[in-house]
C-alpha cells in the first residue's frame, strides 16, 4: 500500500483520506516513508479516491492544502519563545545603526562653529560628545540630542531586557558568553534549534559572512571570529591567541546551544568543563 496526501493506494484501489485541507494538512504529519519505498505519485489516482473530478480541482486543492499548511508552520513557528528575544535584537540593531547615524549628523552640524568637536574626537565616551553638543545655543540641534538620549536609554532597557530572556532561555550559552551575546548569536542563525544545528566553526564565524565570503572568492585572510568577538573572553585575549579561543569557545557554544535545546536547563558538569578548556585556550602560550 501507498500512502499519499488524498489517500491510500493498493492494488489500483484508492482509499481516500477525506476533502477538508485542514484534515489533509494533520494526515501529511504521520506520513513517513523512506526514499526506496517511495514511488512518485499520479495526479490521476486523486480522482480514482474521489477527491477531486479533473486536473483543476487537484491542483486547487493541494493549493489550498500547501496554504493551509504554511500557515499553520508559520503560527507554531512565530509561537516559539526564542522569537521574541530575536525581534528585540533586530530592534536594537536597528537603534544601534540610527542613533549613530543622527550622532554623527548633529557632530557635523555642530563642527560648523567648533571644529575642535569633529567626529567626536577626543571623547572618551559619547556621553561626553552629548553632554558637549547640548551646550550649542540652536534649539533645534539641542532637540536633535534630546531625541538622541531618549533612543539611547531605550537601547539600554531592551539591552537589560534581552539579557534577562536570554539566561532564561539559553541558560548554558549564557552561562558561557552572555545573554546579549548568545541573543545576537540565536538571531543571526534564525533561532535555537538552528543554531543547535550549527557546527563550532559556523559559530566561530557567524556574523562575519562577509569576511567569509571575500576569503572564498578572493583569498583575503579567513576570518577568525564574528559576533563572539564581542565577548570579552575573545576581544581581551592576546592576539596570539585570540583565533584559538574563539574557535574552543565557539566549539563549546555549539554544545550549549544542543543542551538549551534539548534539556532547557543548565548543566553544571558541562559548564564546568567548558570554563576549564577555554581558560587553557587563553594561556598565552606557544601554539601547537
Amino acid at each position: 500500500m501507498h500512502h499519499y496526501w488524498f489517500g491510500d493506494v493498493e492494488n489500483a484501489v484508492c482509499h481516500p483520506a477525506g476533502g477538508e485541507p485542514a484534515a489533509l494538512d494533520e494526515r501529511l504529519d504521520h506520513l513517513t516513508i523512506g526514499m526506496r519505498q517511495f514511488i512518485p505519485l499520479n495526479w490521476e489516482d486523486a480522482i480514482t479516491c474521489g477527491i477531486v473530478r479533473n486536473r483543476q480541482e487537484y491542483l486547487t486543492v493541494l493549493r489550498q492544502l500547501c496554504m493551509q499548511r504554511a500557515e499553520r508552520m508559520m503560527r507554531a513557528s512565530l509561537q516559539e519563545k526564542d522569537q521574541e528575544i530575536i525581534q528585540m535584537v533586530r530592534l536594537l540593531s536597528e537603534l544601534d545603526t540610527t542613533t549613530n547615524s543622527l550622532l554623527e549628523r548633529v557632530t557635523d552640524w555642530y563642527s560648523l562653529t567648533d571644529l575642535g568637536i569633529t567626529k567626536g574626537r577626543g571623547f572618551r565616551h559619547e556621553k561626553e560628545l552629548i553632554a558637549r553638543l547640548k551646550k550649542h545655543p540652536d534649539p533645534g540641534l539641542r532637540a536633535c540630542i534630546e531625541s538622541i538620549e531618549t533612543l539611547l536609554t531605550v537601547r539600554t532597557t531592551i539591552s537589560r531586557q534581552i539579557a534577562v530572556q536570554a539566561e532564561a532561555l539559553f541558560p548554558n550559552c549564557s552561562a558561557l558568553v552572555g545573554g546579549l551575546v548568545v541573543a545576537r548569536l540565536v538571531s543571526r542563525a534564525g533561532g535555537l534549534r538552528e543554531l543547535a544545528r550549527m557546527p563550532g566553526a559556523t559559530i566561530q564565524v557567524l556574523g562575519a559572512e562577509a569576511a567569509l565570503f571575500s576569503h572564498l572568492r578572493g583569498g583575503t585572510p579567513p576570518p577568525k571570529h564574528g559576533i563572539i568577538f564581542q565577548h570579552k573572553r575573545v576581544h581581551s585575549a592576546a592576539k596570539r591567541v585570540r583565533g584559538r579561543v574563539a574557535r574552543v569557545l565557539a566549539s563549546q557554544l555549539a554544545i550549549a546551544a544542543r543542551l538549551d535545546a534539548g534539556r532547557g536547563e543548565v548543566v553544571p558538569a558541562f559548564l564546568e568543563k567548558a570554563q576549564t578548556k577555554i581558560n587553557r585556550a587563553g594561556e598565552d602560550r606557544a601554539l601547537d
